[in-house]
């Protein structure tokens, strides 16, 4: 087995989602996965803390990228107009390409209470990534912090919503009708 392997990452995720397809994720062990990428239990560990981490890999880079975005945003917008162009920016970016890997995803999440649990703890790390992006633009730590909070759940939302609907609708037609549903739930002067 090589000793370095510039894709081993993905390697082990690919391995990993075709193990937890095929077994289920309960059943299936990091070195099946290690040996199945091609790889060894050691490289596993380097990459991931558990077999739990595997499944979010992807992911982890979302709220980095979302500040990213944020930081280098247009000047002058006000704090949930900031945060969308944000989610919107990524939702029209890479994650269109990773549908299917996504879905697949969220179907072993779907499958484990502990996944779930750690599918909330990815929501809260965003929320978290927007707040401080938020605040460094200049909002106040009330908006920000609410601003975060909704704009992250409206984004949870469009994704599930994205992921149980058919692949010829784009994320961020999902994202917008249900930003649209917010401004009319939303009642002005409340």
């Amino acid at each position: 087995m090589p000793r370095w392997a510039p894709d081993a990452a993905l390697r082990l995720e690919r391995a990993a989602m075709e193990l937890f397809a095929e077994k289920g994720y309960e059943q299936t062990t990091v070195p099946e996965i290690a040996s199945r990428a091609g790889l060894t239990t050691r490289t596993f560990f380097r990459h991931f803390a558990d077999k739990r981490d595997v499944l979010f890999l992807r992911e982890r880079e979302l709220p980095t990228v979302v500040a990213g975005v944020l930081e280098g945003a247009p000047t002058g917008l006000a704090p949930m107009a900031l945060a969308l162009y944000g989610l919107e920016t990524v939702a029209s970016g890479d994650l269109e390409d990773w549908k299917r890997d996504v879905r697949a995803r969220r179907a072993v999440v779907d499958s484990e209470p502990k996944l779930r649990e750690r599918e909330r703890l990815k929501s809260a790390v965003l929320t978290d990534a927007i707040d401080r992006a938020l605040r460094t633009r200049g909002a106040s730590p009330e908006e920000a912090a609410l601003t975060a909070a909704v704009a992250a759940a409206l984004f949870d939302t469009s994704l599930a919503l994205w992921l149980a609907g058919g692949d010829d609708v784009p994320l961020i037609d999902v994202l917008r009708r249900q930003r649209a549903l917010l401004g009319r739930l939303v009642i002005p002067g409340s």
